[in-house]
C-alpha cells in the first residue's frame, strides 16, 4: 500500500491507496495549525492506524506534497519516526519525468500538479481542475499536457471566514448550500451569497476560459469542499476528492521507479 500525504493551509491529508484494487481504502484529515507538533501528528496517525487494523510496515511507499514550508520539516521527522522510511518531496525537480509540463515549476504548487498530472493521466486530453479547497484553482491543461495557466480565487470558507472575522456583527455560519437564492435572515443571506456566488464564479470562469482558449475541455472537481458542490456536477465530467492524493502517488511512482 502506498501513502499520499497532501499537506494544505487548511488541512493535512493522509490517504492510503491500494494498488491491487485502485482504491483509496483509508483517509485522514488533520486540521492545520500554528501549534502542530511531530507528536500529535505521530499519535493521530498511530490512532488512525489502530482503528482500522493497519501497520505502518505495511506502507511501502509515501509521497509528501506541502505548501506550506513550516510544515515540511515536521512532516518529514513525523513519516521517519513512525514510517521508519523519508517519504519522497515532490518539488519543482518532479516533474522532468511527467506527461504533463509547465514552465513555471518554482510557482506552481505540488498541489496544483499533482491534479494536473491525475487530471491528465485521467483523460490524455485537455483539462480544467477546479479545486475547491483554502484556494478556489482552476488549472487549465491542454491537449498536449501543457500547462497554459492557473486561476486563483479565495476559496468558499475563506469567504465565509473573512466575513465573520472582518465584521462586526455577521455570524461564522455552517457550509451549506441554501434552498434559495433569496435569504430570509442573515445566515441565510451569507450562505446565499456565498454559495450562489461561487456557482455564478465557476460558471463563469469556465466559460471564460473556453471562450479565450477555443478549446474543449474535461473538467474535473477536487477539493475537500467540493462535495459540497454537487448542485454544480452537471459542470464536471468527473467529480474526485482524492484527485490531488491520486497524483501525489503518480508523480512518485514515476520519480521513484528503478530505470
Amino acid at each position: 500500500m502506498f501513502l499520499s500525504v497532501d499537506a494544505g493551509n487548511s488541512n493535512i491529508v493522509f490517504g492510503i491507496y491500494e494498488e491491487s484494487s485502485d482504491s483509496w481504502l483509508n483517509v485522514l484529515r488533520v486540521e492545520t495549525t500554528k501549534k502542530l507538533s511531530v507528536l500529535q501528528l505521530e499519535k493521530a496517525l498511530g490512532l488512525f492506524f489502530l482503528e482500522n487494523g493497519l501497520h505502518p510496515d505495511s506502507i511501502d511507499g509515501i509521497g509528501l506534497s506541502t505548501v506550506v514550508p513550516d510544515l515540511k520539516t515536521i512532516l518529514l521527522r513525523c513519516t521517519e519516526n513512525f514510517f521508519g522510511r523519508m517519504p519522497y518531496l515532490i518539488n519543482e525537480k518532479s516533474y522532468d519525468k511527467l506527461l504533463v509540463k509547465t514552465t513555471n515549476p518554482e510557482e506552481i504548487g505540488s498541489d496544483l500538479m499533482a491534479n494536473i498530472t491525475a487530471a491528465y493521466d485521467c483523460f490524455k486530453e485537455a483539462c480544467i481542475v477546479v479545486d475547491f479547497g483554502t484556494a478556489l484553482t482552476f488549472s487549465i491543461i491542454d491537449s498536449q499536457g501543457n500547462v497554459i495557466g492557473i486561476n486563483i480565487v479565495p476559496g468558499i470558507k475563506t469567504a465565509i471566514n473573512s466575513l465573520f472575522t472582518g465584521t462586526a456583527r455577521l455570524p461564522k455560519v455552517s457550509l451549506e448550500m441554501p434552498d434559495s437564492v433569496l435569504g430570509k435572515n442573515t445566515v441565510q443571506a451569507i450562505q446565499a451569497g456565498i454559495f450562489y456566488g461561487y456557482t455564478g464564479l465557476v460558471k463563469g470562469m469556465l466559460a471564460s476560459i473556453a471562450a479565450e482558449t477555443q478549446m474543449k475541455f474535461k473538467v474535473l472537481a477536487t477539493g475537500g469542499l467540493s462535495p459540497v458542490m454537487q448542485h454544480l456536477s452537471a459542470e464536471f465530467d468527473l467529480m474526485d476528492i482524492h484527485l490531488t492524493l491520486r497524483g501525489i502517488y503518480q508523480i512518485t511512482r514515476i520519480n521513484c521507479k528503478k530505470d
